[in-house]
């Protein structure tokens, strides 16, 4: 009985580490590639899992920060997912390198032409933005989430400080220091497309390490649980042999 409880409890111990671990990689992110440096370019990607078993997610919309606006938005062609860009007037116009910009990006949507983020599956929707604002650390973007069977998950909760993470939080993209140099990474919007056509190459690398991260977690609980079983077996036996 004591073996048989041993083992029970390894079981549930396995349990609670893929339970603790899945909130790391759950929701819609956004990184950059390199850093995010205010008053330059970057290219930077939208990362979503997919979180249901019976479902595949078939669109992302992702609105832009009205309050720093960003004029030029350049998404990167995916395969099975058409993109479009829609733009909305200014308040305010904007200086972009001497030349006045009435209208900037405000959403950005992407819809599966295939089967789109399968169960078990993540993808990374890649843009390249700029120009980054000078005047804030962070761009805080609200992203929704659409699957198959109709659901809508909307990721547009704010962080609040000293609080927890929101259930629903909506991507974060912090922005670093500019260069000492005097530079704000890619000087200009060619510069930024220039980036883009290698994030088909850097995207498909970073996909293969987050899936070796994910698979040497998955084997590190089935060795504890196989270790855990090995222990209960041994201990089983030995009362076995002893009673014998």
């Amino acid at each position: 009985m004591k073996a048989t409880r041993i083992a029970a409890a390894g079981v549930a111990a396995a349990s609670a580490v893929l339970v603790l671990s899945a909130p790391a990689f759950a929701h819609v992110s956004v990184q950059p590639e390199g850093e995010a440096a205010k008053g330059g370019y970057a290219t930077v990607n939208f990362k979503v899992p997919n979180e249901r078993d019976d479902a595949s997610t078939t669109k992302l919309e992702v609105s832009f920060p009205a309050d720093h606006p960003l004029a030029s938005v350049m998404p990167q062609p995916i395969d099975g997912w058409s993109v479009k860009v829609t733009k909305s007037k200014l308040a305010k116009p904007l200086t972009l390198h001497g030349e006045k910009i009435d209208e900037a990006v405000s959403k950005v949507t992407w819809t599966a032409t295939g089967k789109g983020v399968e169960p078990g599956f993540f993808q990374k929707f890649p843009l390249s933005i700029g120009a980054l604002p000078e005047d804030t650390d962070e761009l805080v973007f609200k992203a929704l989430q659409t699957y198959d069977n109709k659901e809508v998950v909307r990721w547009i909760e704010p962080q609040k400080e000293g609080q927890e993470e929101p259930e629903n939080p909506a991507p974060v993209l912090a922005l670093s220091a500019a260069s000492t140099d005097g530079h704000h990474g890619s000087s200009t919007a060619e510069d930024a497309s220039d980036t883009s056509k290698s994030a088909a190459d850097s995207s498909t690398e970073a996909s293969s390490a987050d899936s070796s991260d994910t698979t040497a977690r998955v084997l590190g609980v089935v060795g504890i649980v196989v270790g855990v079983a090995g222990v209960a077996y041994g201990v089983l036996a030995g009362r076995r042999r002893t009673s014998a």
